[in-house]
């Protein structure tokens, strides 16, 4: 071990459960209800028939026995994981519920590069020196924001039961992650506990002249030659915003709904607002107004969102504490 950095990254796998069996807990109800109606249905159909006279009937009806028992069998676990079992929370800002997992209530939906699988963030933290692996974790989020605090704690925890450091952070070792791990808690936790570390936001590359030309040079990221370009939407200049009244005006001249006020990922004061779904379904500008028109017309869809930075200067955070760091020699 080098004891001089320390990188942390975290890599998306599967878990041994399928992501058919996940839902909130409303969705799980209204599946259950589903399937015992499939098995009142499959029932009913079985009761009219008291007698097989071919084998091909005989046949058919063991299937229908078979689909039967099948059918009771998922509902009756759905029934008991209900029971026994509580709402899963997020772990963001807002901790709404998310989807549990029948099979495996550990692990979580999560989107990947492969598309979306049932699994586990493993996050790793690997010793510059000999690349020796120091810590390793699975989390069921996939995000990685709130992985980074216990992370760290584990390793400091670790090196003081194997007699190795009393106080590691104290000895200026680096930690470095990537951007997955940038948010304003992580950087004033960082701050508070005095961990030298280099954690970049999503804008560094755009403030640093080295990559200006990136561009140019190597093409945008993510190229695929063949494919029609981003379609352009109505952008959120066209909707009239009064930051007086907080309210907002789409360009059909519709009233949409305010979604309060949060800071953005920067950490500057923002207005949030939303089309509400009857608006935008029946709405003539939907499709240059929305990227996926189609989300107007599902219950469980949204209308359009647009967002607004509040005028006046913000105070400075833990965020530009770390874009400081980044941004200078020392950090680039």
């Amino acid at each position: 071990l080098g004891h001089e950095l320390f990188a942390i990254d975290g890599c998306k796998m599967r878990s041994n459960a399928a992501k058919e069996w996940s839902g909130t807990f409303k969705e799980l109800e209204q599946k259950r209800q589903k399937l015992k109606r499939l098995i009142s249905y499959h029932l009913t159909e079985h009761q009219k028939k008291d007698s097989w006279e071919s084998e091909e009937e005989l046949d058919r009806a063991i299937r229908q026995v078979k689909t039967i028992l099948t059918l009771d069998k998922a509902a009756n676990k759905i029934d008991k994981f209900l029971k026994h079992n509580e709402p899963r929370l997020g772990k963001g800002k807002r901790s709404n519920e998310v989807k549990s997992n029948i099979t495996d209530n550990q692990s979580a939906k999560m989107t990947t590069s492969k598309g979306t699988i049932q699994g586990y963030n493993g996050v790793a933290s690997v010793d510059k020196k000999h690349q020796i692996i120091i810590d390793a974790q699975a989390f069921g989020e996939g995000q990685e924001h709130h992985t980074l605090q216990p992370v760290l704690e584990t390793i400091q925890e670790r090196y003081k039961r194997l007699g190795i450091s009393k106080n590691l952070y104290e000895e200026g070792i680096i930690v470095t992650a990537d951007t997955g791990f940038a948010n304003e808690a992580n950087m004033q936790y960082l701050h508070e506990n005095n961990i030298n570390a280099y954690i970049p936001d999503n804008q560094f590359r755009s403030r640093d002249p080295k990559f200006a030309h990136q561009k140019e040079k190597y093409g945008k990221r993510h190229q695929t030659s063949g494919k029609s370009k981003a379609k352009q939407l109505i952008p959120a200049s066209e909707f009239q915003f009064d930051p007086i009244t907080m309210t907002c005006i789409c360009p059909a001249g519709q009233t949409i709904s305010s979604r309060g006020t949060r800071n953005n990922p920067q950490g500057q004061p923002t207005a949030y607002f939303e089309g509400r779904l009857l608006q935008c379904r029946h709405c003539p500008k939907k499709h240059q107004c929305m990227k996926t028109p189609s989300a107007a017309d599902h219950r469980k869809g949204a209308g359009r969102q647009v967002s607004f930075p509040l005028n006046g200067k913000r105070a400075a955070n833990y965020t530009d504490w770390m874009k400081h760091r980044v941004d200078n020699p020392l950090g680039k």
